[in-house]
């Protein structure tokens, strides 16, 4: 949103009723960090909502100004550290101060969000933890938890002890990471059984489907769940027949999670690219991708179909397939914005050791580190209602656009979303930008990164072009001026006054531009008076001066 735009937005806010979605804070000075994440958790909980500092929270509410965050940014990526949804904010410069919106996501469908081991919601004006019988509620919206359900047989002797300690060494950092090193120093005192319970992976003694999958033994596993494995295999070109290098990972994700990368990146090329006198050293494919991309699969597979996941490496790209479609509700146009989790538990055991960074947020990463390093957007393209079929492409497109977005990055890109990054991309690749990325294009913009041409089209910033050494290419790029163009386009209609100028010729006298832009161009000069068109079908004509019978309108505010 614009400034103009943000301010009119806030003055709705503060008429809002304070509840479920919105909690306002006068905050002037300063406000507690850890009171602020239990509220924002507790909005999280009830749907998403607003945490809005700088605005009295008694009727009728009064813009005071707050200077409670003075980093706003470092504050968003604390409150993301500590709770698995997605967080953004907007600073407003108001007259009587800055007021400080943070935006919280709600929680994704059957998974409540916790702080500190409390699953925070609002009573009123308090906040109190869930109640059982709306956790109950809650875990019931994605319907079965297969990784939830008790495996019959199943002891603490079937899972390996070493597994099990590198999820303990890993849930006590990301504790401590959080800043509670209360809770840090007693996950290091509890015994397997204790842990696994703390983690809801046993209970009443019985472990969990997920506890088998996460930690089994290669022996429990192939008498349990056979199933749960992932295949690796390596093929060096395209051409059918056996693979040239194939393994099995047989046992709990934790005790073949590094070894199975290991296994990718030992073939996992170096790509030497030059950029004028720079040369560019990429690895073909991003451990953090790859890492995230393999963790999606052990969380949103069908475990009671009897397929494995399986991971095809070739040279310039990753195909990674696991059973059963896509979870209810989620489709490839939507995977960026929806969450439902298939395996709750294992998504929440992911969570709470910081393999996952934020819950739901797994296919945002890989998007992001694609554009980042100007590789080919992951696709879904072999999924079906049986699989689901992810490819992440490693060849490099634009090394100059590498070193560009590095810049950048180390500037600004700490707080791009990554419908921002989509846009890149687009812009990148000259495609029209869609109607549902306006609301990002005003800040891309005003950063210098992208700018219009004309239409819906954008292009990369003239920092891109003086970042690269090319000035002369943002001249060719940008291409003719709008007056410019609409001159040529006169000038043709009116050299043919006598024979009319169809449509599709006029699209050759603006090659650069799309069949939206001239249109728009030539409504523009209809308006002035300066050409009108007879017909409506495709055989339609222009033609130099008004249409019989009507004055141009003013060109004023054009």
């Amino acid at each position: 949103m614009t400034e103009a735009e943000l301010l009119a937005q806030l003055d709705t806010w503060i008429k809002a009723k304070e509840g479920e979605n919105f909690e306002f804070k006068e905050a002037k000075n300063r406000y507690d960090f850890e009171e602020m994440t239990k509220y924002c958790c507790a909005l999280g909980n009830n749907g998403g909502g607003k945490f809005i500092l700088g605005v009295t929270d008694k009727r009728p509410r009064q813009i005071v100004g707050s200077n409670a965050f003075q980093q706003p940014e470092h504050t968003r990526n604390a409150l993301r550290d500590r709770l698995p949804v997605r967080i953004d904010f907007d600073l407003i410069a108001h007259p009587n101060g800055p007021v400080l919106v943070f935006h919280i996501a709600g929680r994704p469908v059957g998974t409540p969000i916790q702080y500190k081991g409390i699953y925070w919601t609002r009573d009123g004006d308090k906040l109190i933890s869930m109640p059982a019988d709306e956790l109950k509620a809650v875990f019931a919206e994605s319907g079965h938890d297969f990784s939830a359900d008790i495996c019959q047989g199943v002891t603490l002797a079937d899972l390996d002890a070493e597994s099990i300690e590198d999820f303990r060494r890993r849930w006590i950092e990301k504790t401590r990471r959080a800043g509670s090193e209360t809770t840090a120093d007693r996950l290091k005192t509890l015994n397997h059984t204790q842990l696994l319970a703390d983690a809801e992976l046993l209970n009443d003694g019985k472990l969990a489907y997920a506890a088998l999958i996460l930690f089994g033994t290669r022996k429990a596993l192939g008498k349990h769940l056979a199933q749960a494995e992932v295949v690796w295999e390596y093929k060096s070109a395209e051409a059918s027949g056996p693979a040239q290098a194939r393994e099995e990972f047989r046992e709990g994700f934790f005790g073949c999670y590094e070894r199975l990368w290991q296994t990718i990146n030992a073939r996992n090329d170096t790509q030497s690219v030059q950029d004028g006198l720079f040369v560019l050293n990429v690895r073909t494919f991003s451990e953090r991708a790859v890492r995230e991309a393999i963790l999606n699969a052990v969380s949103h597979r069908d475990y009671q179909l009897g397929g494995s996941v399986f991971v095809r490496q070739y040279p310039r790209r990753l195909e990674i397939d696991s059973p059963g479609g896509f979870p209810v509700g989620i489709t490839e146009k939507n995977i960026l914005d929806r969450q439902r989790p298939r395996n709750r538990r294992i998504a929440e055991t992911f969570t709470k050791c910081g393999l996952v960074e934020r819950s739901g947020q797994g296919m945002n990463l890989i998007f992001e580190e694609s554009i980042r390093q100007s590789k080919p957007l992951p696709d879904f393209a072999r999924t079906d209602q049986y699989q689901v079929g992810l490819t992440l492409h490693g060849m490099i497109q634009h090394p100059s656009l590498i070193r560009f977005l590095e810049k950048v990055g180390q500037e600004k890109t700490a707080s791009f979303t990554t419908r921002d990054w989509l846009i890149l991309d687009l812009v990148a690749r000259k495609q029209k930008i869609p109607k549902e990325y306006d609301d990002r294009l005003k800040r891309l913009t005003d950063l210098g990164v992208i700018e219009r041409v004309g239409g819906r089209r954008y292009m990369l910033g003239r920092r891109y072009y003086t970042f690269t050494g090319k000035p002369e290419a943002y001249t060719r790029d940008k291409g003719l001026g709008e007056e410019q163009n609409l001159t040529l386009l006169l000038n043709h209609i009116t050299d043919h006054a006598a024979t009319g100028t169809d449509f599709q010729t006029l699209c050759g006298v603006l090659p650069a531009l799309t069949e939206d832009d001239v249109r728009s161009f030539l409504r523009k000069l209809s308006r002035r008076g300066s050409v009108h068109c007879k017909g409506t079908t495709r055989a339609a004509l222009w033609y130099p001066g008004p249409e019989e019978g009507k004055l141009p309108r003013k060109q004023s505010g054009e």
